[in-house]
């Protein structure tokens, strides 16, 4: 096994995956601003988007009303999963001719470990440009790529250049690259973590570092020393390439505690498409909502399910929100158990 200061990890991600592939697919859309997601008169929620409509400001996640507001030529298409899959499935398989250990995030991105690859002479950097070379003459499509010596800078490094590009943080720049970081683009700082870091001055990795991790305990609990080894660069996970998961979820801590219920529903249906692509192909077997109140307090609701039924989160919903009684909601989540054991295609019904 490598040590954190040998190993060599890339991260893939594609770029605007769900949209390009639409973009391949439909030659008509090149050059367009195009979305995939659901319909404006719908309530419909954006799933992504390809860079001409980022241009306009319209962003994942967004409603379609709203895009549409930003951007009235955005050409919005119904997400087709069974296809993203199978082209999820073609990345896979050129990402296992350079390594096994292999940590998909989601059907668009992963992290590779290739420490031990004899690929390229082992060098991470021209393994990286050959497999998104691969993964253009094969499918199409556009990908980019971080190299590090560790996972979240990987992460990043693979946002620097994008589209169709690549950057490496070598191990002697780690210090100096994660310094400079905006505090919100490390792995676990939130809107709301964001937020509370600012309040005290603190915006950018260095800043993190004129402070102690105790002292960063104390604000942050156990995230606060996690915090302090990331402002130097420091992140001694490594590629898990097999891991049992009970469970698949997604979640926001919201700058401004929300009071309704149609409030809550709006951030819900935000969330819908991203636990979508977390999920993938796993079947599930129950549909989980948490609420966090403004007073750190929590509750969750459960209901057995095998799709993301809008009509149940719905109901979910309204037994959750009523034990508010009169508090903000600063947080709000959904969840899914996963069934490892029945191999049915995930159904999406917003």
């Amino acid at each position: 096994m490598s040590s954190p200061h040998s190993r060599k990890i890339i991260h893939i991600d594609m770029d605007c995956f769900y949209a390009a592939v639409e973009v391949r697919d439909n030659p008509e859309l090149a050059g367009k601003p195009v979305a995939v997601g659901g319909r404006a008169g719908g309530r419909g929620v954006l799933s992504t988007c390809n860079y001409e409509a980022r241009a306009f400001g319209v962003r994942s996640a967004m409603p379609s009303s709203e895009a549409l507001r930003r951007c009235p030529q955005l050409i919005i298409v119904p997400g087709r999963m069974a296809v993203y899959v199978e082209i999820s499935k073609q990345i896979r398989a050129i990402f296992e001719r350079y390594t096994a250990k292999i940590e998909p995030l989601s059907l668009d991105e992963a992290f590779l470990d290739v420490s031990d690859s004899a690929q390229c002479r082992g060098s991470a950097t021209l393994m990286a440009q050959q497999i998104r070379a691969e993964i253009l003459a094969e499918t199409g499509l556009t990908a980019s790529a971080g190299i590090a010596n560790c996972k979240f800078l990987a992460k990043i490094a693979s946002d620097e250049n994008k589209p169709n590009g690549q950057c490496v943080v070598l191990p002697e720049h780690n210090a100096e690259f994660a310094a400079k970081l905006p505090l919100r683009k490390i792995p676990g700082v939130g809107p709301k973590t964001a937020e509370r870091l600012a309040e005290r001055g603190l915006t950018l990795g260095a800043d993190v570092l004129q402070h102690t991790p105790e002292a960063l305990e104390q604000w942050l609990g156990k995230f606060g020393p996690v915090l302090y080894q990331r402002a130097q660069g420091i992140d001694n996970r490594e590629v898990i390439s097999e891991r049992v998961r009970k469970s698949v979820g997604a979640e926001t801590t919201l700058l401004t505690d929300l009071g309704s219920e149609t409030e809550c529903l709006l951030e819900l249906r935000k969330l819908l498409p991203k636990l979508a692509q977390r999920l993938g192909t796993r079947a599930f077997k129950g549909i989980h909502l948490k609420l966090k109140f403004s007073d750190f307090q929590q509750t969750t609701v459960s209901r057995q399910a095998t799709q993301l039924d809008e009509v149940i989160i719905r109901a979910l919903l309204q037994t959750g929100y009523q034990r508010a009684e009169g508090r903000g909601v600063r947080l709000v989540g959904l969840s899914v158990s996963l069934d490892d054991n029945d191999s049915q295609q995930l159904q999406l019904a917003i």
